[in-house]
C-alpha cells in the first residue's frame, strides 16, 4: 500500500482505544474495546483484547494488520510484573504479522499526546494513576503502584473514598448529603449493609465497575456534598503530588516553565477535579504552566509508532 498508516493502542483499567492515522497524527479509524489490564483479565484476555481491535480498526480502514508502518501499544501495568513484561512484548507480533512496533506502560501514551512527544509532565487520572514526564533525554515516572495501596486520586480511589463517606453517613459519623441517596440507588440497597456483599466476597463489582462510581462523588459534589467535595480537594492535590514528584525527578532548574497536563477518564469531572488539581500544582510549584491536552492517549500512541518508524 502506498499509504503510510500507524497504529496507537492505549489501554486502560476500564476502556482500551485503537487508532490508525496518517503522519502528523489525522485520524483514519478507531476502534473502542473493554480494560486490558491483566492482572484482572489475563494474559489471554489480554491478547484477545488486542487481537479484535486491531482487526477491526484495520477492517474499518480497509488493511490488513501487516500493512500498518508500525505500532505503539501502551499496557496499563507494563513493566509493573517482570515474569509477564516478556510476554506482554511477543503478543503483538502474532496479531500485526511483523515486528514494527513497540510497548510500554500506557503511561507514555498520555504524555505524548498531551504534549505531542515534547517536554513536559502528564497526569493521568482513569481507573488508576500515574505521573509520567520527560525533559530532553531524561524520563521520570510517579505513583501507579495499583489499587491495593497506590492511584491515588484516580477513579477507582475516588469511588472507593465516596464508598467510605457513605458508610459514614450510614451511621452516622458524617452528616448525610445527596452522595448518600445516590449509592444506595446505584447499588440498589434494601439495606445499607447490602454494600458490604456488593463490594466483598463471590458477588464483589471487579476494578473497573467500581472505578465507574466515582461519578457518584463528581455529581454529588456539583450538588453541594461537603464529603464529595472534600475527596475531589485531596484527589486534586494527590495527583499534584504526583507531578511534583515527576517534577523534581527530571531536574526541571528554578524559575524554567514546567509544562503540565492530564488525561484519563476521571478529568471528566471538570473543574471539581481541576480546580483542586491546578491549585495544588501552583503551591507546589509557582512554575508549573498547566495546559489543556493537545491529543488523546490513543493518538499520543500513534505519533509515538510514527516516531518508531523514523528510528
Amino acid at each position: 500500500m502506498s499509504e503510510r498508516l500507524f497504529l496507537g493502542v492505549d489501554g486502560g483499567g476500564t476502556k482500551t482505544r485503537f487508532v490508525l492515522t496518517r503522519s502528523g497524527g489525522a485520524v483514519v479509524a478507531e476502534a473502542l474495546r473493554g480494560s486490558c489490564y491483566h492482572p484482572q483479565i489475563g494474559l489471554e484476555g489480554l491478547r484477545e483484547v488486542l487481537a479484535s481491535g486491531v482487526s477491526e480498526v484495520a477492517g474499518a480502514a480497509g488493511v490488513r494488520a501487516e500493512d500498518i508502518a508500525s505500532a505503539f501499544f501502551g499496557i496499563p501495568g507494563y513493566g509493573e510484573d517482570s515474569a509477564a513484561t516478556g510476554a506482554i512484548e511477543t503478543l503483538p507480533a502474532a496479531i500485526l504479522g511483523h515486528g514494527r512496533y513497540a510497548c510500554d506502560n500506557d503511561m507514555v501514551c498520555g504524555w505524548a499526546g498531551s504534549f505531542a512527544c515534547a517536554d513536559g509532565i502528564n497526569v493521568v487520572a482513569g481507573t488508576g494513576s500515574i505521573g509520567y514526564g520527560r525533559r530532553g533525554e531524561r524520563a521520570a515516572r510517579a505513583g501507579g503502584w495499583g489499587e491495593l495501596f497506590s492511584d491515588e486520586g484516580s477513579a477507582y480511589w475516588v469511588a472507593l473514598h465516596g464508598l467510605n463517606a457513605f458508610s459514614r453517613m450510614s451511621d452516622g459519623r458524617l452528616p448525610r448529603g445527596p452522595l448518600y441517596a445516590r449509592v444506595q440507588q446505584a447499588f440498589d440497597l434494601s439495606s445499607d449493609l447490602d454494600l458490604c456483599a456488593r463490594t466483598l466476597g463471590e458477588a464483589a463489582i471487579s476494578r473497573d465497575a467500581l472505578a465507574q462510581h466515582a461519578r457518584l462523588v463528581v455529581e454529588s459534589a456539583r450538588d453541594g456534598d461537603d464529603a464529595a467535595l472534600d475527596i475531589l480537594a485531596r484527589a486534586g492535590r494527590e495527583l499534584a503530588g504526583i507531578a511534583d514528584a515527576v517534577r523534581i525527578a527530571l531536574g526541571f532548574p528554578d524559575g524554567v516553565p514546567v509544562p503540565v497536563s492530564w488525561s484519563g477518564g476521571c478529568f471528566n469531572a471538570g473543574d471539581a477535579l481541576l480546580a483542586p488539581f491546578k491549585a495544588a500544582l501552583h503551591a507546589a510549584c509557582p512554575a508549573f504552566a498547566p495546559q489543556s491536552p493537545l491529543h488523546p492517549p490513543h493518538v499520543g500512541a500513534a505519533l509515538l509508532a510514527e516516531k518508531l518508524e523514523r528510528r
